[in-house]
């Protein structure tokens, strides 16, 4: 039988961290960054997890 793969667009979406659940970067930080305030910037870099709903859908797509 041939290997799992994992999909590949959640491979790069998405990373495990060690308890297991599943990290994601968080939206609105790509473009009109002049109009958003920077305490608002700093904190759309830090990155979300996946509300437990999905946790198990994300981790069946990336094979885990």
């Amino acid at each position: 039988m041939p290997k799992m793969k994992s999909k590949r667009a959640a491979t790069k979406r998405f990373k495990l961290t060690a308890t297991g659940r599943v990290k994601r970067a968080k939206a609105f930080r790509s473009h009109l960054l002049g109009k958003k305030t920077t305490k608002r910037k700093r904190m759309l870099k830090r990155p979300g997890l996946v509300s437990p709903g999905l946790e198990k859908q994300i981790k069946q797509l990336l094979q885990k």
